[in-house]
């Protein structure tokens, strides 16, 4: 067994304590439900003197992500916060540091996006930003934003890439867990210091940052930045080992459970698999052939792999905490692509603006799942 403290805290207290251990030399924010107490307990780091980090009080979230800009370009370690409306604002600045290749992680405590205003949990804050060039870790529990934010410490700064920590507004951020924590003397060996490429500040080699580029360049500067992608699961997956070591804790690209034997399953994100947990449980109880995928990284997304650790799963429903308008939601048509409609699959839209998902609902998927009821278009999980 492996020994380590262990503190009954919430998932953005899991977020801060992660922080408080990496100690990164800048950190830019502004306040946002559900985000907001991230900042505050690092604030509070801060004050008591626990950290020497220089935190940036802005005037916005547009703000922030510009101050993280100038601070990881000129070679610092970056870490800022946000959730909903917040991320949204960052809009502009999310493509600026994936395509400078800014090494910053930003926990994201996703919430859902105006209008009507809701400050409860979904997912469309950061699935409008999938493809904004950010790889995308989403959490299930405390213990996993914990975790995943000192993997992404080490991946961005290995692949020179920007990471989001994502985890559940409120069921994740707010609830309080047994969550185990590292020392600071592993964290600070894990971690490591950052050794910047071509800061800024680097008077001995010039480097430009922000140059304009025209037709004959641009396209190939877009694909560098898709080829920076090529390695992260192999780079992650390595990261991943090495805590593992630490703490007894794996992390694979994905979650299976139960899945080895099943001939139906379903496919979701974040807090929702625990309840889903419950479910399998009792169905498999009852001789049914029942399990969960579910991914951990999201962006790059491991298509390949998914397809063989599926590829026995008869008929699969795909849960999503979003809607794309118009079109099948996000997660559904990843699947979809990995699996290149060689499975019946059906799409269904759960838990919108913090709506609550019970084992009743579920349930009612695999039932649908079982007796083969597949309808083209996605279904709204929630009671009518």
């Amino acid at each position: 067994m492996i020994k380590q403290n262990f503190k009954a805290i919430t998932g953005n207290q899991a977020a801060s304590e992660s922080m408080r251990q990496i100690n990164p030399d800048v950190v830019a924010a502004y306040p946002i439900t559900p985000q907001t107490s991230i900042m505050e307990t690092f604030a509070q780091f801060i004050a008591d003197g626990r950290v020497d980090t220089e935190l940036i009080r802005v005037e916005s979230e547009h703000s922030s992500l510009s101050a993280c800009v100038g601070s990881a370009a000129s070679g610092a370690r970056t870490i800022t916060a946000t959730s909903s409306v917040g991320l949204a604002l960052m809009w502009e600045v999310l493509g600026v540091v994936s395509g400078l290749r800014l090494p910053i992680v930003m926990h994201i405590v996703n919430r859902a996006l105006s209008a009507p205003i809701n400050i409860h949990c979904d997912h469309s804050d950061v699935m409008g930003a999938r493809d904004q060039g950010w790889i995308q870790l989403f959490c299930q529990n405390n213990q996993e934003v914990y975790d995943l934010s000192l993997i992404a410490q080490r991946l961005a700064e290995k692949a020179f890439l920007p990471v989001m920590v994502c985890q559940d507004g409120f069921t994740t951020s707010h609830g309080v867990e047994k969550t185990f924590i590292l020392s600071d003397e592993q964290v600070k060996k894990f971690t490591g210091e950052f050794k910047p490429d071509r800061p800024l500040l680097d008077t001995n080699n010039p480097t430009t940052y922000g140059p304009l580029s025209l037709p004959d360049s641009f396209t190939q500067i877009k694909k560098q930045q898709s080829d920076a992608f090529n390695n992260i699961k192999k780079e992650y997956l390595t990261i991943a080992a090495e805590l593992s070591e630490l703490s007894g804790r794996q992390y694979k690209l994905f979650e299976e459970y139960k899945l080895q034997d099943a001939d139906t399953a379903i496919i979701l994100l974040s807090s929702t698999a625990s309840t889903s947990k419950a479910v399998i449980d009792e169905l498999r109880s009852q001789g049914k052939k029942v399990g969960l995928l579910r991914p951990i990284m999201y962006r790059p997304f491991p298509y390949d792999e998914i397809a063989k650790a599926l590829s026995h799963v008869e008929t699969i429903a795909i849960l999503d905490r979003t809607i794309s308008f118009g079109a099948k939601p996000p997660l559904y048509s990843d699947i979809q692509v990995s699996l290149k409609n060689k499975t019946k699959l059906q799409s269904y839209i759960f838990g919108l603006g913090g709506h609550d998902t019970r084992t009743d609902d579920i349930k009612k998927v695999f039932i649908n799942l079982l007796e083969k009821k597949f309808l083209d278009e996605p279904q709204f999980l929630y009671e009518k």
